[in-house]
């Protein structure tokens, strides 16, 4: 363990280095319609920069947990970070639309690195209070950084263009070698599921360009279809074959988890839909992405006030009315977010992703406190790990059904569609929550 003397200086890096990864998609928002310009894109077209990079970090989250296992922290934070920076320059400098999109792969795929290993860090060099207090100085500067993205990508584009929004990330490699020597360089040996993995991100994949196919055209609907038709069998047969392997049997047949991260998971696609709808209805009004940055610093207030609010209502209510009351505040959002983007309203709109804000503080606490305490302490890792892949792919799926149903229905009529995913979501608890107030 390390000396509580330096849990400060390693959380602030932590926390800097999330903030960095998180900008990939926050910052990088405000820009879209600038990039459509530029690439000659529709709303829909322009809509894969957020849809796969969301994706990417869903998918990768897992494996990066599992690779720290095997090889200890180092080595995998150094190639996630790695990646996440070269492939953030090579976007800046994408001289097409394809590929700006593999570069948002690609960055994705590093991204992932920095939530899960950013925590074990922390987890593995300090104990008891220290830690605490350690991991709260993660996320409150994470929520800092990742909060200003929209203000801070404004403010680049502003001055630089777009294309240097996109590459902000890549400083995200100079906070490694202050870390360098924080980082445990000795895994348990844990053999990762590399199958298992593939089959989960393909089946992820499919969903994502199937509900957006509606703006892509029949070839993008056919991948779409034949990966999710044949990825849904594939890894239930995976987790028939291999109990123990990239999703445990014990963790998915657990109906708290599945049901809270299936709830939790509509909140992100509300928080990922507002970033390409928002930009996208006030460009079309003349808003720059400085003055669309501006009109979101509501939001970023409301990001550093969530945390505070999330805690006391948590300890009330409990992680499952929490996430219903999340999933309420999140529908909500996107029938106020409709009513904006029927009328073009700046103010409407940002209502809207105040209250997505709100949601968002208080939805992804409640899902890690419902997951982690409806499993064994032998498997809770790999089931957070797990229900943070589900309520990342939310996000994929949001800005899909934006990017895809928006060009067909209206970018408005696809908001008011995404008000359906928390409804059912709050649905899907409804089992839940009596059976504890039966028990209790």
């Amino acid at each position: 363990m390390g000396e509580g003397t330096d849990a400060g200086r390693v959380a602030g890096l932590v926390g800097l280095l999330f903030g960095l990864a998180g900008m990939g998609s926050a910052a990088v928002a405000v820009t879209l319609p600038a990039i459509a310009a530029d690439l000659d894109l529709t709303t829909g077209g322009v809509s894969w920069v957020i849809s796969l990079y969301a994706l990417m970090l869903a998918v990768a989250t897992a494996i990066y947990g599992r690779a720290a296992d095997l090889a200890g922290i180092r080595l995998p934070l150094l190639v996630g970070v790695g990646l996440m920076a070269g492939s953030a320059v090579l976007g800046g400098f994408a001289p097409s639309i394809e590929v700006l999109l593999a570069a948002r792969v690609l960055q994705g795929m590093g991204a992932a690195a920095v939530p899960v290993l950013g925590m074990a860090i922390v987890s593995a060099r300090y104990e008891g209070a220290v830690r605490t207090t350690a991991l709260g100085q993660v996320a409150g500067t994470a929520a800092a950084v990742s909060a200003l993205g929209p203000l801070a990508g404004g403010l680049v584009a502003d001055l630089a263009g777009w294309r240097a929004v996109v590459a902000l990330p890549a400083l995200g490699l100079l906070v490694v070698p202050a870390l360098w020597r924080a980082l445990p360089t000795q895994g348990t040996g844990a053999r990762l599921d590399v199958l298992g993995a593939v089959l989960v991100a393909a089946t992820a994949a499919g969903l994502v360009l199937l509900v957006q196919s509606p703006a892509s055209g029949v070839l993008v609907a056919t991948v779409g279809a034949l990966l999710l038709g044949l990825g849904v069998p594939a890894v239930a047969a995976r987790v028939r074959r291999r109990p123990e392997g990239f999703l445990p049997r014990r963790v998915v047949r657990e109906p708290v988890v599945v049901r809270s991260a299936l709830a939790a998971s509509a909140v992100p696609a509300a928080w990922f839909a507002l970033l390409i709808a928002v930009p996208a209805v006030l460009a079309v009004r003349g808003w720059t992405p400085l003055q669309v940055g501006l009109a979101l610093v509501p939001s970023a207030v409301t990001g550093f006030l969530a945390p505070r609010l999330a805690g006391p209502l948590l300890a009330r209510l409990g992680p499952a009315r929490s996430l219903v009351v999340s999933d309420a505040t999140a529908a909500v959002a996107m029938v106020v977010a409709a009513v904006g983007a029927a009328r073009g309203s700046a103010a409407v709109l940002v209502t809207a992703v105040v209250l997505v804000t709100l949601a968002f503080g208080l939805g992804q606490p409640a899902l890690m406190a419902a997951v982690g305490g409806a499993v064994a302490a032998d498997v809770r890792g790999v089931a957070l790990g797990i229900a943070t892949l589900v309520f990342l792919v939310g996000g994929g799926v949001g800005s899909a059904v934006v990017g895809g149903m928006g060009e067909v229905l209206g970018l408005d009529r696809s908001l008011l569609l995404l008000a359906t995913l928390p409804l059912l979501g709050s649905l899907a608890l409804v089992s839940t929550i009596r059976a504890r107030t039966i028990r209790s």
